[in-house]
């Protein structure tokens, strides 16, 4: 059977386990500092942690996320894990959201609502979507990757899972962080069942090589992208190069898989250094249980190994595909003022045949987290006039 219902339930004996480490934290000596310049504060991390023993509800938050409908599919010996929501319109689109690193398919909880059933939100009904949300291999209730290099195979498993498994000849497809880069594969391979891509950026290894030719704004870009990688890339040269013993230690901590994550949802988003301005400790909770009760941290970091390592030969097909698919496929850009990286449109040019480009007032890099009526209108206004 290759696609089958799916329901998250999360055995007692794991969350008794979970339970009994939270009381065993043994946090480092600190003054109790609130700042978070060093990494996660340590005071919010106490008060986030007895928090997380004394009041969060794991069964509560399991119920709201089994009120979408959840599959599992074998594809090209991958199970993957998704959610398919089907819209209420008089046509609606098939539409594929790809998450990123570190959240899960729960970036996407609160916009799906609004893409499947925009009436009841106050849009028009003729801008449905059937809304398909994968697990990245590797990640939450999907399967391993079958082998190192396979995240420039995802695209082909987006592709084989909506055509053959979902019978959606033609679709779009939205992504941010690993989700933009695994949406620019499947466009650049599959071209004739993209009907266009909907980006929150531009693919950050694209600037691996830089232009001779770069404007003043993409000089300014690329000068911004070289400052991050300094002052905040620690993360991913560690996930790239090292992530075995990184995994290591976060697969037997709680304390510490709380930390590594959150920390990037306070430095990303549009919060003004106040995190949960713009998660609840509700979502952050959830979001870390995710990858602790399916203890995917580690294969969470293949995407960055898989990057780190690619040789010549792999960018050299990589550059073959640009030429022959993501350049033809029509691509919108939801630009979010906190997001870690602000391409001027130019840059996107380079790689996409961009046809909508918006720069909105405010979100960062969990876009559909923290601004979900904002990117659902652009996707609906990106889309309605690619629509068969």
């Amino acid at each position: 059977m290759a696609v089958r219902p799916f329901e998250v339930k999360i055995t007692q004996a794991t969350l008794d386990d979970l339970n009994e480490r939270l009381a065993r934290t043994r946090l480092p000596p600190s003054d109790a500092a609130t700042t978070w310049e060093a990494g996660t504060s340590p005071a919010y991390l106490e008060q986030l942690l007895h928090y997380w023993r004394a009041d969060y509800d794991w069964r509560a938050e399991e119920a709201r996320i089994n009120r979408f409908a959840h599959f599992l599919a074998d594809v090209a010996g991958t199970t993957l894990h998704f959610i398919h929501e089907r819209g209420a319109g008089p046509a609606p689109l098939p539409l594929v959201l790809t998450h990123g690193y570190p959240d899960s398919f729960l970036r996407f909880q609160k916009l799906i609502p609004l893409l499947t059933d925009p009436a009841a939100h106050g849009a028009d009904a003729r801008d449905a979507f059937h809304v398909v949300v994968p697990s990245l291999p590797g990640y939450g209730f999907s399967g391993q990757p079958r082998r190192t290099g396979g995240t420039f195979d995802i695209g082909n498993l987006w592709h084989e899972l909506m055509t053959r498994e979902l019978e959606y000849p033609l679709f779009g497809a939205h992504g941010g962080d690993w989700g933009s880069t695994v949406t620019e594969l499947m466009a650049r391979s599959h071209s004739a069942s993209v009907l266009g891509i909907h980006l929150t950026d531009v693919p950050f290894w694209h600037a691996f090589q830089q232009p001779d030719d770069a404007s003043p704004d993409e000089r300014e870009f690329l000068k911004h992208n070289q400052e991050f990688l300094l002052g905040e890339g620690a993360y991913a040269m560690i996930q790239g190069t090292r992530p075995q013993t990184l995994a290591d230690s976060l697969n037997d901590s709680p304390a510490g898989l709380a930390a590594w994550i959150i920390e990037k949802f306070q430095r990303w988003s549009d919060c003004n250094g106040d995190v949960e301005s713009r998660f609840s400790k509700d979502e952050l909770l959830t979001n870390v249980m995710i990858y602790w009760v399916t203890e995917s941290i580690g294969s969470s970091f293949q995407p960055y190994y898989d990057l780190v390592n690619a040789g010549a030969p792999r960018w050299i097909i990589q550059k073959a595909k640009e030429w022959l698919g993501s350049s033809a496929v029509p691509a919108g850009f939801a630009l979010f003022p906190k997001d870690i990286g602000r391409p001027p449109r130019r840059w996107a040019e380079r790689f996409f045949n961009v046809q909508r480009w918006t720069e909105l007032p405010r979100g960062g890099h969990f876009a559909a987290f923290e601004e979900p009526e904002l990117l659902a209108r652009e996707l609906r206004e990106f889309f309605r006039p690619l629509r068969p």
